[in-house]
């Protein structure tokens, strides 16, 4: 009897609690606003600007019409709130809708690489919000370039690409300048323009092209070229390298100097001719040519001078061959000595004269000419 009044007791007490839990008076209601953001967590770099969209949604029936705030924002973070393009305190929500909240917040450039976290409240609601500063802040200009070091010869132009980076609030007006050595040019362009400034936006950047072109006399070496971007209140530095792999010179001349011969109509003559490397790199693929009057020709042996070290030089032969209708006079025979990096002309003065046979040729027939006209006067002279 007694075990069955205890399990009764038991039921009844089980009966009780149910109701109890399930009573509208004690169930938690959710409260009257809530918030929503779908990105609560993200990585930002110094300097830029954060857009958050967040919903305020009413669960209740009635009206509500809280204040909005955003609090515990790390010193010298700025934010602002909008809606419906107007700077909002407070916002009212019909029940069961939603209104949508803009948060913009701005991440200063002078600032620690960390995680930093703050909320916005509207009323009872609060929403967490957490951003990761990945890199360490600074607020000062950057003058950076990828490709630093350019070698070539002395008649090259250098031309780098470098960036400013304008890491700091406010507009800057950046002067340009470069120190580099005596009889250097050094030019900056921006914009397909040749500037000695430019401006740059707060937190941009801006592409410049510097182009670098050495002195005709520039010997063989490594320079040094630091260029600067520079305000009153901020600068940049860097520093650009430029291999010069020598210079590029070639003379083409005879051994005595002398760029006049003679020869006879369509006769032959040999030339000595003497290239010389007067720079201070190594030429290799010399090629010999010439610019000859109509029907002569000119050969030379050898054709190619396969390389020629630097202050050595080289004889070719050229072989001058006239027309063989040519008439007495001076004719000008052009040769040249060219490779891709250097070239040298030179200009002979070449006297055609009369061939001996005509000579002898024209001696004979005055002397027929002669011997007949004697014969005349010795044959009719006395009649």
């Amino acid at each position: 009897m007694n075990m069955m009044r205890k399990k009764r007791m038991a039921l009844m007490l089980a009966l009780i609690l149910g109701m109890t839990v399930l009573s509208p008076s004690f169930v938690r209601a959710a409260g009257p606003l809530s918030l929503y953001t779908p990105y609560t967590n993200i990585a930002v770099t110094p300097g830029e600007s954060i857009h958050y969209s967040i919903d305020v949604i009413n669960n209740s029936t009635d009206v509500q019409s809280p204040e909005l705030s955003v609090e515990g924002l790390p010193e010298g973070w700025e934010y602002q709130l909008t809606s419906g393009g107007w700077s909002i305190k407070e916002i009212s929500v019909l029940p069961d809708e939603s209104r949508s909240v803009s948060l913009d917040v701005e991440v200063p450039l002078k600032v620690d690489r960390g995680t930093y976290s703050f909320r916005v409240t509207a009323g009872s609601a609060v929403l967490p919000l957490t951003v990761r500063v990945t890199e360490q802040g600074t607020y000062k200009t950057e003058l950076t370039t990828e490709q630093p070091n350019m070698e070539g010869h002395a008649d090259s132009s250098f031309n780098y690409e470098a960036t400013i980076k304008n890491r700091t609030a406010d507009e800057q007006l950046y002067a340009l300048r470069a120190e580099a050595p005596r009889g250097w040019d050094v030019r900056f362009e921006a914009d397909g323009k040749t500037v000695t400034s430019v401006k740059v936006e707060a937190n941009a950047d801006k592409d410049i092209d510097v182009e670098i072109t050495p002195p005709e006399q520039v010997k063989k070496g490594t320079y040094q070229i630091p260029i600067t971007a520079s305000t009153s209140s901020t600068s940049a530095e860097t520093t650009l390298e430029v291999v010069i792999t020598g210079t590029y010179d070639l003379e083409l001349t005879t051994p005595n100097g002398l760029l006049s011969t003679d020869i006879t109509a369509g006769g032959e003559k040999n030339l000595t001719l003497e290239v010389r490397n007067t720079g201070s790199a190594d030429l290799r693929d010399i090629q010999l040519r010439a610019d000859t009057p109509v029907n002569w020709e000119v050969t030379f042996e050898p054709k190619t001078i396969n390389k020629l070290a630097a202050g050595n030089s080289t004889e070719v032969t050229a072989t001058i061959k006239a027309d063989g209708e040519a008439i007495a006079g001076d004719y000008v025979v052009n040769m040249s000595a060219t490779t891709p990096e250097a070239s040298s002309d030179a200009q002979f003065r070449v006297t055609v004269e009369t061939s001996l046979l005509w000579g002898w040729f024209g001696i004979l027939i005055i002397l027929a000419v002669i011997g007949g006209v004697y014969y005349l006067f010795r044959t009719y002279g006395r009649r």
